[in-house]
């Protein structure tokens, strides 16, 4: 039986993330949980999606709670629980408002699942995770966030549509903070296996125009259409695939590091990691001078924040 968890599971990224994850083969049941008042939207979440897997063809169980203790033998928790960000507001504003919904539920989840994945969404990514890593006592390859997974898979496209090339040809990954301080690696960018630098088109690659529109995407999906869904959630797929099919690959997570990239850690940020069936992995990478420096600039800053909200939330509950 395998059995993924959804905890805030009523809002718009949370109900298209159920539908995405419905297509991995060999899930039994998924798990929708919401705070206690939304019972009604739960059923018809529930509803929906049980009507859709009926005309698709799709043998998978939907229940829903409001007990996190429900929780319990899910094979993988995914954690959307949060206020939302709004139109100009920077991720690292909801920090300590958003950990205080995180450190509990993480904290019940690793009482009632000591076996799960724990999989954050919440932002601002990088502090909830270490956040969820914290008050859920899991081991760090349990717990992970979405990182810079989505802004690695933006680029890609950017850089795709820029070559004329299917994205399936670019190698890319974004590396640090979910936010203002990510860090591209050009130096371990390729198209069709060949170096970028060494593409005599790189030189006219407009790198600032597309790290701004990385950075600015979500911001931009927000201002238009009041959230971002479908990318998230088909990324929130992805690595529940990725995990419970066992693949082995290598996606650009938030995880706890040690020493894996230049000595530079003990901190959850997005890192290339092996992910599979036992959890995530960060690998041991080398990077350019340049990138080394700017993603020990974007430690420092996520460091700074995640040390200020843990210290809050420890005070808090003396």
């Amino acid at each position: 039986m395998v059995k993924v968890t959804i905890v805030g599971a009523t809002g718009n990224v949370g109900m298209f993330a159920a539908h995405a994850i419905s297509s991995i083969p060999h899930i039994d049941e998924i798990l929708l949980h919401g705070r206690p008042g939304r019972e009604a939207l739960l059923m018809g979440i529930t509803q929906d999606l049980m009507d859709s897997f009926a005309a698709r063809g799709t043998d998978i169980r939907v229940t829903w709670t409001t007990d996190l203790h429900d929780a319990a033998g899910s094979d993988i928790v995914v954690i959307l629980a949060g206020v939302p960000r709004k139109a100009g507001q920077d991720r690292l504003d909801l920090a300590l408002e958003n950990a205080r919904i995180v450190a509990p539920i993480a904290e019940t989840i690793g009482k009632v699942a000591p076996d799960t994945k724990l999989f954050v969404v919440t932002n601002p990514v990088d502090v909830m995770t270490s956040v969820a890593l914290r008050f859920s006592m899991l081991k760090p390859h349990q717990v992970f966030g979405l990182g810079t997974h989505l802004d690695s898979m933006r680029l890609k496209a950017l850089i795709a549509s820029y070559f004329h090339v299917h994205v399936s040809e670019v190698h890319t990954r974004i590396i640090g903070e979910h936010g203002d301080s990510l860090v591209p690696l050009w130096s371990a960018t390729t198209i069709g296996g060949i170096k970028i630098s060494n593409l005599p088109e790189f030189s006219h690659l407009p790198v600032k125009d597309f790290i701004e529109s990385v950075k600015c995407s979500g911001h931009r999906i927000i201002q238009n259409k009041g959230s971002t869904v479908y990318g998230p959630g088909e990324a929130i797929a992805t690595l529940v695939r990725t995990i419970l099919l066992d693949e082995n690959r290598i996606l650009t997570v938030s995880a706890f590091i040690h020493r894996e990239v230049h000595c530079i850690g003990n901190i959850c940020i997005g890192v290339p990691a092996r992910v599979n069936r036992q959890g995530v992995f960060p690998i041991t990478i080398r990077l350019d001078e340049s990138e080394v420096i700017a993603f020990r600039d974007s430690v420092e800053k996520i460091r700074a924040s995640t040390d200020s909200v843990i210290k809050t939330l420890e005070q808090e509950r003396q």
